[in-house]
């Protein structure tokens, strides 16, 4: 077992992000653009010079990592190979190897991430069934993931990518992933999504959470992602008013979100406090999918819900600040470098991207690009890992991905 990621490596490299432009990789692969910088390493987009088909190249440094660091890339890289095995995970193509840096290729997904499709794109919200489609992939995902016995520990719809128009969801980023059921990684992931038990202090020596509920959680925020368009409170903690007053009343949440009341019994199952009696990933399947109305808002022709009960007790400032901006900025260019910013009071503004905690080498996969490629199309068998040997030159002819899987992409019931 791995235990809390190291502190954050000071990485050091030779070669700046946009000096590898033009490389290519294997013979086959040409780096033609920079679709992100993280701390940890750079995004690039490729293209197969054989095929046309564009990639993702997520470029690890090795320069400045001690042997601990290293083993945690490299479960990143095992864990998301392990569980791309899903439609609903972003495939892990190759891993490429060269003397100073380790060159993950994934799919690509030219729509971005899940969080820019909602604050700049509009999808999602005021759209029930693409909603409940999407959420319907992301829970396959996860578990799928579960019963591999891995526990993504920060989900949260950056780490999710978008392709086909909005219809299929992915998952991606597994730097925090584990394969510890328990676990006594608190603070891990992004506050926003962090469950209750993930963010209290330890209060005795060998303290520890179970993992899977605290995915369940995660997966009840981004719910209210797809459906509203904002986060239900910033912490899930006795410190945060909008929290304390959901604790108080178990209709504040439609009080304050215009979600049906089917929608918020779910929610109550999926916010309960108690780890232990938290809704399981089936229960929450089979609810979603027999739930006949999402929200009181959506433009879809779905039965009619009655109105919520109205609630007075609101901190204003935590209601304001759950609001989306009207206009969101615009994405950085592919050259520019990725600078999150931090802000103490925005719940679900384009600003508040959240760099996830308790990670020594997590690079965010959320990447987006204005670049006119189609998506892959096809999803490829997984590698066989080298990891310091010879580069792995991708084969001339590869296996359809779902000739080999037993899963599909779900198809919501509506």
């Amino acid at each position: 077992m791995l235990l809390t990621p190291p502190p954050s490596p000071q990485l050091a490299t030779s070669l700046a992000p946009e000096d590898r432009l033009g490389c290519v990789l294997a013979g086959r692969l040409e780096l033609v653009s920079i679709l992100g910088i993280g701390a940890y390493g750079v995004v690039y987009q490729a293209i197969d010079r054989l095929t046309n088909i564009p990639y993702a190249v997520k470029a690890l440094p090795k320069a400045g990592l001690d042997s601990r660091q290293r083993r945690f890339q490299r479960r990143e890289i095992a864990l998301h190979n392990q569980a791309s095995q899903h439609p609903n995970v972003v495939s892990l193509l190759r891993i490429l190897d060269s003397p100073d840096c380790t060159f993950v290729v994934i799919e690509f997904c030219p729509e971005g991430d899940l969080f820019s499709n909602i604050t700049e794109h509009g999808r999602f919200v005021g759209d029930d069934q693409l909603a409940k489609h999407a959420f319907l992939q992301i829970l396959d995902a996860v578990q799928y993931c579960h019963s591999t016995g891995i526990y993504h520990r920060d989900l949260k719809p950056e780490n999710i990518l978008v392709t086909n128009h909005g219809h299929t969801v992915k998952l991606a980023d597994f730097g925090l992933a584990t394969t510890d059921s328990v676990t006594s990684d608190f603070g891990c992931g992004s506050t926003f999504y962090m469950s209750p038990e993930c963010q209290q202090a330890p209060t005795r020596p060998y303290a520890r959470y179970a993992a899977a509920p605290n995915d369940v959680w995660s997966l009840g925020v981004i719910l209210v992602n797809l459906t509203c368009g904002r986060n239900p409170w910033k912490k899930a903690s006795v410190d945060d008013s909008t929290f304390r007053a959901f604790l108080k009343d178990p209709k504040f949440l439609s009080s304050i979100l215009p979600i049906s009341p089917e929608l918020n019994l779910i929610l109550r199952r999926i916010f309960e406090c108690d780890p232990t009696k938290r809704i399981t990933l089936q229960e929450l399947r089979d609810m979603i999918i027999n739930c006949p109305r999402l929200t009181t808002t959506s433009y879809n022709n779905l039965p009619p819900s009655p109105p919520s009960s109205p609630y007075v007790y609101v901190d204003s400032m935590d209601c304001a600040n759950m609001a989306l901006p009207p206009s969101p900025p615009a994405s950085p260019p592919p050259h520019q470098q990725f600078r999150p910013h931090s802000s103490e009071w925005s719940l679900f503004e384009p600003a508040s991207k959240q760099n996830s905690s308790c990670s020594s080498l997590s690079t965010d996969s959320g990447y987006e690009s204005e670049s006119p490629f189609p998506d892959a199309g096809q999803r490829l068998a997984p590698p066989v890992f080298n990891f310091y040997g010879n580069v792995i030159p991708l084969n001339e002819h590869e296996k359809p991905y779902y000739a080999q899987s037993t899963y599909a992409p779900t198809v919501a019931a509506f």
